[in-house]
């Protein structure tokens, strides 16, 4: 049995490189509460620039940046429109209603990717019955759309559609470091195009905590008064921005190797009887497999293989390629799978 999983889950389970240890535990810091922390403040500088706003503010989580921009945007009564299999609809915990009053118009999709059409339809248009229309969501990549990339101008067009109604447009940016790796553009290409944005340090990049929300000056002040009301004022929280910086910095650039392991993985899977693989599907680290059995079992199967991987519909599961796992658990995971199939395939004793 090897001596650690090759764990598939997320991307959300790297651990943090000795580098990246040593450079929080030398991190200068103060209480960013009162704008004090230095690490924080280079942070924030430095990914405003990257995305082209004027700002930007450390949150613990991509999931509080998100509700911070649309605490920002919105008012009780109003409408976000989003993808029906985005983020904040499956998992953020309803914040959009809970914490704001907002409604969600949510759009079916082909991956994650709408039309410009779309957006038009869905926009309301001035009823007293109807509520307003405030907000426009895109995630980039798209995790439950396979990691999917918006194609710029695609996102360009969505854009001005919102922008033609009077909405505001958030972008989703998880993990928009993927589609970079994936496309040679920059992170600024979409980034710029919306009022507000987030990007996230502790999935592809390996950090163990944190996020950027960037946008207007003014919109980063209205952002810093909601972090604090939801508990996101982290004082000393150099020591986190210092592992942010030291991934912005050594770790955005291999992504590209995830996303090698992800197209070995899938293609090693695909090639194995009843198991199902839209290659099409795999732009960047994620790979979605159908398999011959309840996706449960499948699970359970291969952690006895010490292969960790996610259950995401009756027979699907997904594997997220990562920093922590390489060319050599890749094969492991699809011999395991290997097995798994061949045993389900063999006949029961009658």
């Amino acid at each position: 049995m090897p001596s650690h999983p090759a764990d598939f889950r997320s991307d959300t389970v790297t651990r943090p490189t000795p580098a990246m240890r040593a450079a929080m535990a030398a991190a200068e810091v103060g209480d960013d509460v009162y704008g004090e922390d230095p690490t924080v403040r280079r942070l924030e500088e430095a990914i405003a620039e990257r995305l082209g706003h004027e700002a930007g503010l450390f949150v613990p989580s991509g999931t509080q940046g998100n509700q911070i921009a649309v605490g920002v945007f919105c008012r009780p009564g109003d409408e976000v429109l989003l993808d029906a299999n985005s983020h904040p609809v499956h998992y953020e915990g309803g914040a959009v209603a809970a914490l704001w009053g907002a409604q969600i118009h949510p759009l079916v999709s082909t991956r994650g990717i709408f039309t410009e059409a779309q957006v038009e339809a869905a926009v309301r248009r001035e009823d007293d019955h109807a509520p307003r229309s405030r907000l426009l969501i895109l995630e980039n990549t798209h995790n439950r759309g396979g990691g999917t990339v918006w194609p710029l101008e695609t996102f360009r067009r969505a854009v001005a559609v919102a922008r033609a109604h009077g909405l505001s447009v958030h972008l989703d940016g998880a993990r928009l470091w993927n589609a970079e790796a994936a496309t040679g553009l920059s992170v600024r290409s979409w980034a710029e195009l919306a009022d507000s944005a987030t990007v996230a340090f502790s999935k592809g990049l390996g950090a163990p905590v944190g996020s950027v929300l960037a946008g207007s000056r003014d919109f980063i002040r209205q952002a810093r008064r909601l972090r604090k009301r939801l508990g996101g004022g982290m004082r000393q929280a150099g020591i986190l921005a210092a592992g942010a910086l030291h991934a912005l910095e050594h770790h955005v650039a291999r992504l590209t190797e995830d996303h090698r392991h992800a197209r070995l993985l899938a293609e090693g899977l695909s090639a194995l009887p009843g198991v199902e693989v839209d290659l099409a599907r795999v732009e960047t680290n994620m790979v979605y497999a159908d398999f011959p059995c309840p996706a449960e079992q499948a699970v359970a199967r291969l952690r006895e293989a010490s292969v960790l991987a996610h259950a995401v519909g009756p027979g699907t599961l997904r594997f997220v390629c990562h920093l922590d796992v390489g060319a050599a658990d890749v094969q492991r995971a699809v011999e395991a799978a290997g097995r798994l199939v061949a045993d389900v395939a063999r006949p029961t004793p009658g």
